[in-house]
């Protein structure tokens, strides 16, 4: 293409027609949402803003303290800034494309040249010494490749796009950590209940074995029954381990999410604790809510966009590339003595390119990035239905645990009522020790499993505001995917 037909008129509608980005696909996935949850409670009253800061639900400072260390310092959230960070440099390198290069030079050199004619009659070389000559030059070049299929544009949209995906990765890493530590620290203030109920349990066995031992010198018990005591006190005792075994190993974890040495928390957190009495509201939200607050979804259709701009710019590269070039410069020479001779040069150019035969390379391409479009799509769609399993199994899970809470929470009371009566009839003399001993182990024996119900009801409400992707805010602007 001659550069005396590049007007800037003609500058203009090239640039406007790049922007059409004809080669465009689409990235919406027709998703198929519910209407509504099937084993969402009756009950439901938080709003989606509660989302971001539900652990405070559960009114302990201390879990506050805890999940606030671990946003500032957990190391996956430091990967995931990071990666953020390198994915909007990237875009940056995307989007540069798009505009024009300037490139200065400056060169400059001192030459001296021999040469030798030979051939002579005499049949001895001449040499020609030519002076010391000075040479400096200097210019610009500009560069511009005029995206006239929008395939430079589509490029910086996916980098934009991974971006993005990179972002909502940082989110989910949140979401996770968030649910990590409260979980951790909430099953934690659980085993330390339990140990505390196992302690007292065994304290009271080793009362009924000394009560034993005594009735067994008295003639009123035989030694039968003493040893089936002790080995009910002796396997009481083994649970003992395991439960310090799961808090030390509980505390550690803890330690690793606010990013630091396992052992630092154990003079805080060792020791029993209460279990918080209060839990978060019951989420608000309709299923196809989860599209735009889990960043998990929100990740998959940013790799959905990504692939469908990628699919863009490689068909882009079945047509023409039109280049605009301009270079100007100033050099100056000095021999010798003389004065040194100065000289300026321009050029204005322009280059049209197009593919006509490259074995299939660009169409390989194409094909490659439709099928890449194919598989985020497809994963797009399984993550919604894994999203929507995710807080079913978080709702029946919050259910059945409260249900079996509530029932050893009345159980519990009909052993205590029970521990009470028979203890009523000892003191008047007309109960045996013996029977109080069993009433009050009966009645730990249900504490124990009330303490784990209790703990279980609270660990899956942090799960069903994990699977409502809770702990972040949605930024305003965000458009939902198509749904139907």
């Amino acid at each position: 293409m001659n550069s005396r037909y590049l007007t800037p008129l003609t500058i203009m509608s090239l640039a406007w027609l790049s922007a059409c980005t004809p080669t465009r696909v689409s990235n919406q996935v027709s998703i198929d949402s519910p209407a509504q949850w099937q084993h969402a409670a009756n009950a439901q009253s938080a709003e989606t803003a509660d989302l971001k800061t539900w652990w405070q639900g559960f009114n302990d400072p201390l879990l506050n303290e805890l999940i606030d260390k671990a946003l500032a310092a957990n190391h996956d959230l430091k990967i995931a800034t990071a990666r953020v960070r390198e994915a909007n440099a990237m875009v940056t390198g995307a989007e540069a494309a798009l505009y024009p290069s300037l490139d200065f030079s400056l060169s400059g050199g001192r030459e001296k040249r021999i040469d030798r004619i030979v051939g002579v009659p005499s049949g001895q070389g001449i040499k020609l010494i030519t002076p010391t000559a000075d040479a400096v030059s200097g210019g610009l070049a500009a560069r511009w490749e005029i995206d006239l299929f929008g395939g430079r544009h589509l490029e910086a949209e996916a980098a934009a796009a991974q971006a993005e995906g990179s972002q909502e990765g940082l989110h989910a890493a949140q979401v996770g950590l968030l649910a990590q530590v409260a979980t951790n620290y909430l099953e934690l203030r659980g085993v330390q209940q339990r140990t505390g109920i196992l302690q007292r349990n065994i304290e009271l066995q080793r009362e009924r074995l000394r009560t034993l031992q005594v009735f067994l010198k008295a003639g009123l018990a035989n030694e039968a029954d003493m040893v089936r005591q002790q080995t009910l006190l002796q396997s009481t005792e083994a649970t003992l381990p395991v439960l310090t075994n799961a808090e030390q190993n509980l505390i550690h974890r803890l330690g690793v999410l606010l990013g630091e040495p396992p052992e630092n928390l154990e003079n805080r957190l060792a020791g029993v604790g209460p279990l918080p009495k209060a839990t978060p509201t019951m989420p608000n939200l309709l299923p196809s809510d989860l599209l735009v607050q889990r960043p998990d979804l929100r990740l998959a259709q940013s790799e959905v966009s990504a692939a469908a701009a990628s699919l863009g710019s490689a068909r882009a590269d079945l047509y023409p590339k039109l280049v605009v070039s301009a270079s100007g410069g100033v050099g100056a020479l000095a021999v010798g003595g003389f004065p040194s001779l100065a000289e300026s040069v321009y050029a204005l150019g322009s280059g049209l390119s197009a593919p006509i035969f490259n074995a299939g390379r660009i169409r390989a391409h194409i094909a490659a990035a439709d099928a890449r479009l194919d598989q985020v799509a497809a994963n797009y769609e399984l993550t919604f239905l894994l999203a929507l399993e995710d807080v079913e199994n978080a709702f029946v899970a919050h259910r059945s645990a409260r249900d079996r809470f509530s029932q050893l929470t009345e159980a519990e009371g009909s052993a205590e009522k029970a521990y009470r009566l028979v203890d009523a009839m000892y003191q008047r003399g007309a109960g045996d020790y013996l029977v109080v001993l069993d009433a009050q182990r009966s009645k730990l024996a249900v504490s124990d499993e009330r303490a784990k119900a209790e703990t279980a009801v609270s660990v899956a409400m942090v799960s069903l505001y994990r699977a409502f992707g809770g702990g972040w805010t949605i930024h305003s602007g965000i458009d939902k995917a198509s749904i139907r």
